[in-house]
């Protein structure tokens, strides 16, 4: 998860008002592919279940449904909002989920406990690198969430625009390895987007209606 903050800090909110759960403190559930840098999906809000669970829905949304021969692979930190929420998507028989768990002693990572939670992970797979790293990318990339900013977002919708912006830009348009961006290596896309194609894309919507009885 990444961190920001939105309005004011938390200690500032006034718990009496009816907007306090859009103000202070903001958590951004992400999630990446492994090996491709994929930004697959992510979700802005307090740190619950059901921000936790509206990033899942949009996972299980993206990527092609697993099955009992070919399971899906999820690997996190030991937030248990993954536990609980995991399961109203995904059979626990087409899951492998692994956490991995930092302890920590006087605010320093003493150790590192691998977990199985579902399924048969590789212990050797259970690893949060590429998504920590990512998320020093979005503070590197992104103003609004680098430390003690005074860019940080007013209004929950725009800071979830400005990672909607980034992620089309991470996903399309930036040379990731060999000059190809990670929807290349997906197979989305043969060429890298500029903000030009981006700008002036053209999306044919179809909309399927029921056949008539």
């Amino acid at each position: 998860m990444n961190y920001g903050v939105l309005l004011k800090k938390t200690k500032n909110v006034d718990t009496r008002r009816a907007t306090r759960s859009k103000e202070g403190d903001a958590w951004i559930y992400t999630c990446i592919k492994r090996n491709t840098y994929f930004f697959v999906a992510f979700s802005v809000g307090k740190w619950t279940q059901e921000t936790c669970g509206r990033m899942i829905e949009k996972l299980s949304e993206r990527t092609e449904q697993p099955s009992l021969l070919a399971k899906i692979e999820v690997f996190t930190d030991g937030n248990d909002d993954y536990t609980y929420v995991l399961p109203d998507y995904y059979a626990d028989t087409c899951i492998d989920y692994g956490q991995l768990v930092k302890i920590r002693e006087k605010g320093r990572v003493v150790r590192k406990e691998k977990r199985t939670i579902y399924g048969n992970p590789d212990h050797d797979d259970i690893e949060t690198t590429d998504i920590e790293n990512y998320n020093g990318i979005l503070r590197e990339r992104i103003g609004r969430l680098v430390r003690k900013t005074k860019c940080f977002s007013k209004r929950r919708w725009r800071l979830e625009c400005s990672l909607q912006v980034f992620q089309f830009y991470w996903n399309f348009i930036n040379e990731f390895k060999r000059r190809k961006s990670p929807a290349m290596l997906e197979g989305l896309t043969d060429h890298l987007w500029t903000w030009h194609d981006f700008l002036y894309c053209s999306l044919t919507i179809r909309i399927r209606t029921p056949p008539y009885v």
